[in-house]
């Protein structure tokens, strides 16, 4: 068994996005945490952020618009994002629903669901009422 040497840079990007809602990609994490530890390195944070989502510290959101986005809330949730500004949100269901849907999802399929992950997309309400 190998133990993970403790790194306070690591630590710093861990706490970060656990008090983000933002879902920052790797270059808005590391400007975030170039002005704790201003000789870090881009590929540094890079390392940490693919190790956190490795541990199962972080969620990484892939989406399709070239950028990795970054979650610290690993409790089971979805997400949407905004078809015009790209914008990412937790979707709040009760337990209830999401042990429901994932339920479902379970018993129409004949292998082992082991993850999930769901997007929904639109409009946010920023860009809705801008539509208008």
């Amino acid at each position: 068994m190998t133990t993970t040497k403790f790194s306070r840079q690591r630590e710093s990007i861990k706490e970060y996005l656990s008090t983000t809602k933002d879902h920052p990609t790797a270059d808005m994490v590391y400007d975030h945490i170039k002005k704790i530890y201003p000789n870090i390195s881009l590929g540094t944070v890079y390392r940490n952020l693919n190790f956190l989502v490795e541990q199962g510290s972080i969620i990484k959101v892939s989406y399709g618009n070239g950028s990795d986005h970054f979650d610290g809330n690993v409790l089971p949730h979805y997400h949407f994002i905004c078809r015009s500004c790209s914008a990412i949100e937790d979707i709040s269901m009760p337990a209830e629903a999401v042990e429901e849907f994932l339920h479902s999802a379970d018993e129409n399929f004949e292998g082992t669901i082991e993850a999930s992950s769901t997007y929904f997309y639109g409009l946010c309400k920023k860009c809705s009422e801008n539509k208008h």
